[in-house]
């Protein structure tokens, strides 16, 4: 796919093609999770052990994971349907309500006995992050439920348009094998762009994909090797591109921005500088980047603009505590 397709691409502007993104619809698999938060005050430390006592002042809960990217292209105006496995528990029931809550498609939402749900709980001070409580599995889903989600994605595919499909892995154990070469047929055979956000597991697992968005420790622990910046970008990435042949490759760079490779579409090794701004937290940056840059691909941006535009939306979520989105009048505003 990578050495011969070529990217549908139009002389349009980054703000024209992230105003066409209204008319889009994408469909995002993977890993999903509750994202959790107690906030409070901290004013003594405990007597039972030298840590600090935090005075709840509030909860919240989101839908994170691949469901964040999915939040994310809301947030950016486009149409969404969420394919994934859940446990069937009450944090599992509470996710599949705010989805409903929040009109995403979940038709590709399957429960699953005894498999318990993700659930990343994190305590904040102030605007501080204290602390992060994980309940999880990374097993992998069995080869039976695999094949049922399979076939529910190709289900949403039949009954919908489907502009992009978006890959967003967390190591979880959702995305087999099976599933994403089953579905990367399918988005072949019916000429639908995929973008991935890889993990270390399966890093290798989506040859031909159109777009391929590693962090730089994605990357060095993808390809098994030591990535200095940025001496050592060039080769690595080319390494990348040659066991995974994608048409354009993101890759992030905390605070030194981003990498854009697509050589097949007249973009070699462009770095793009991070936007400044105040850090504050950097939960659920590559989540933004993702949806932002797959939408952009599905509009018909070119990877230049692909590329600069998820680079200020991803540096936009950072200003912010918790993990948050960037809706298309900021991002409009920041273009």
């Amino acid at each position: 796919m990578g050495d011969v397709k070529h990217l549908t691409q139009t002389n349009m502007t980054k703000q024209e093609a992230l105003h066409n993104i209204s008319n889009l619809s994408a469909l995002v698999v993977g890993d999903v999770m509750m994202d959790a938060y107690l906030f409070g005050k901290v004013e003594r430390n405990s007597p039972e052990a030298p840590v600090p006592v935090v005075m709840m002042t509030g909860r919240d809960e989101r839908a994170g994971g691949a469901a964040n990217v999915a939040r994310n292209v809301q947030a950016l105006g486009a149409h969404v349907h969420l394919a994934t496995v859940i446990g069937d528990d009450p944090a599992g029931i509470r996710l599949l309500e705010l989805f409903k809550a929040r009109g995403m498609g979940i038709e590709g939402c399957m429960l699953s006995k005894g498999r318990p749900t993700t659930v990343k709980t994190r305590i904040i001070k102030d605007e501080a992050h204290m602390l992060r409580v994980d309940e999880e599995t990374d097993e992998e889903i069995s080869s039976e439920l695999s094949a049922s989600l399979l076939s529910s994605c190709i289900s949403i595919l039949d009954n919908n348009t489907i502009d992009v499909i978006i890959f967003e892995d967390y190591d979880k154990g959702v995305l087999t094998q099976a599933l994403i070469s089953g579905l990367i047929g399918e988005a072949k055979t019916r000429n639908i762009p995929v973008a991935v956000d890889p993990k270390f597991k399966g890093f290798l697992n989506y040859p031909g994909v159109d777009l391929f968005k590693p962090n730089l420790k994605e990357l060095r622990e993808g390809l098994k090797r030591a990535v200095d910046i940025p001496e050592g970008l060039p080769s690595a990435i080319e390494a990348l591109h040659e066991k995974t042949h994608p048409i354009v490759s993101l890759t992030t760079l905390g605070r030194f921005g981003m990498w854009v490779h697509a050589p097949s579409e007249g973009e070699v090794h462009t770095h793009f500088p991070c936007r400044p701004s105040k850090i504050i937290d950097v939960s659920g940056a590559g989540d933004t980047v993702i949806a932002t840059a797959a939408l952009m691909l599905a509009s018909g941006a070119s990877p230049s603009h692909i590329a600069e535009t998820a680079n200020i939306a991803g540096g936009l979520v950072c200003e912010h505590s918790g993990v948050v989105t960037v809706d298309l009048n900021t991002l409009l505003s920041e273009i």
